[in-house]
């Protein structure tokens, strides 16, 4: 018994090194994740106010920009799925993966063949084991992305749009990360980025450029647009910004939605290691308290042995 109270021990002096591990990853992801929402919360308002800029762009006149421009028959997509980097986050990048996999079904039921482009290593360790050719991928910042690693990620995306088809270019550019909304809840999201779907306003807009009896509410006609040096000019140094801004929101998002997912990971895994300690600590008292008792019956009986035996010289 006692090589038994010996196993316990070792295995609970195991699983509380475990625990003090997963407690320290717990508290630095919760630490993470303040600055994270910080960054989500101040990126967001500049990509909402560039995406309005070039909507406004884009509807105030009547230039045709390969950006904005829908293809009349779409036949390639590019796909950027972000992931992490680590492990010990539960299912945050199976989620995202799984995301990506449904989104490519529904682009390859419309007839598009789908490009991939991954950020973290476990796409890249996903795409990688299952033979699947990736364009192009990025690793090393999932969980604290800077600006310049979007535009590293978003040069060739632009590129690859305003490259013809037929010369290996896509026709459109989706993004499927995983989006943070609380503490407790993330996401993962597939979104469309270009080309550019304008909503209800802005068409209203361009109607209103057309000549179209277009009015405000207050009785006032929508406004025209002038462009130095062109439209087509500002677009093109607009969209650029666009793409970054958009995949920047989306880096931090995923980012502040990984440390979310690692910390709830490691309190669980926290939990689970107390409830085991608890348990192996009642065994080991069991088995002790087994040794004990053993130790007094064989005292008990080695007595008695002594006490017949001397009744018998006797």
């Amino acid at each position: 018994m006692g090589a038994q109270i010996r196993v316990y021990k070792r295995r609970i002096r195991s699983v509380s090194a475990t625990k003090k591990i997963t407690k320290a990853m717990e508290m630095i992801a919760a630490s993470r994740i303040i600055k994270a929402q910080r960054q989500v919360a101040a990126s967001s308002p500049y990509a909402d106010e560039l995406t309005r800029a070039v909507t406004a762009v884009a509807t105030g006149s009547n230039t045709k920009h390969p950006l904005t421009t829908e293809a009349e028959h779409p036949t390639r997509a590019a796909v950027l799925v972000v992931t992490s980097d680590r492990g010990l986050a539960g299912g945050y990048s199976s989620n995202a993966i799984k995301a990506a996999e449904r989104l490519g079904e529904q682009l390859s039921a419309q007839g598009k063949s789908v490009e991939s482009y991954v950020i973290g290593r476990k796409a890249v360790a996903y795409y990688s084991f299952r033979e699947r050719p990736v364009v192009e991928s990025w690793t090393g910042f999932s969980d604290s992305p800077q600006y310049s690693d979007a535009k590293a990620v978003a040069a060739p995306l632009i590129e690859a749009l305003l490259t013809d088809t037929a010369e290996g270019g896509v026709d459109e550019l989706h993004i499927v990360f995983t989006e943070f909304v609380s503490m407790m809840t993330q996401n993962p999201v597939a979104k469309r980025l270009l080309p550019l779907t304008l909503d209800d306003a802005a068409g209203s807009a361009a109607a209103g450029e057309d000549g179209d009896d277009v009015q405000h509410k207050k009785g006032e006609a929508l406004p025209l647009f002038e462009f130095e040096p062109s439209a087509e000019g500002v677009l093109d140094a607009l969209l650029p910004r666009y793409v970054e801004s958009r995949i920047y929101n989306a880096l931090l998002q995923a980012a502040a939605s990984e440390h979310a997912a690692r910390r709830r990971a490691m309190k669980s895994a926290t939990d689970n290691a107390e409830d085991l300690i608890k348990s192996l600590t009642r065994l080991a008292n069991a088995a002790r308290q087994a040794d004990i008792t053993q130790e007094i019956s064989e005292i008990v009986g080695g007595a008695s042995a002594l006490a017949d035996a001397s009744a018998g010289s006797d």
